[in-house]
């Protein structure tokens, strides 16, 4: 079965990264996608290593926008249902999921916004 009312959870939640919802006809499905794993699929498609760390609306953004390429990674291994996803109707994609997938991003419209100066690190 596929999944439906695919979207970003862009409400306040505790979760260190981008929190989606879908439903499975009348079951909802949770789908996560941690923060160091989004800093890591970003840092693939803009060649950017030890960079600054994504923040929330950041990776809520690069959600929305890319939410067709992350709606089949997360599809893909729902699809794999309980046996090889113990966690299932929850779906936690890691950097493999992303990797195997060959999906990119589309950072276009990502905006790094200078940290605050008590973040640098002083010489």
């Amino acid at each position: 079965m596929s999944l439906t009312q695919f979207g970003v959870d862009d409400g306040p939640h505790t979760m260190d990264g981008l929190r989606l919802s879908a439903r499975d006809g009348a079951e909802p499905v949770e789908a996560f996608i941690g923060r160091k794993v989004m800093d890591i699929w970003v840092a693939s498609v803009a060649h950017r290593v030890g960079k600054q760390s994504l923040f929330r609306g950041q990776y809520n953004a690069l959600g929305k926008l890319n939410l067709a390429s992350i709606e089949r990674i997360v599809s893909a291994k729902y699809q794999l249902g309980v046996t090889l996803n113990r966690q299932h109707p929850f779906v936690e994609v890691l950097v493999s999921d992303i990797e195997e997938s060959g999906e990119t991003l589309d950072l276009s419209e990502l905006v790094r916004e200078p940290l605050p100066l008590a973040f640098h690190r002083l010489a």
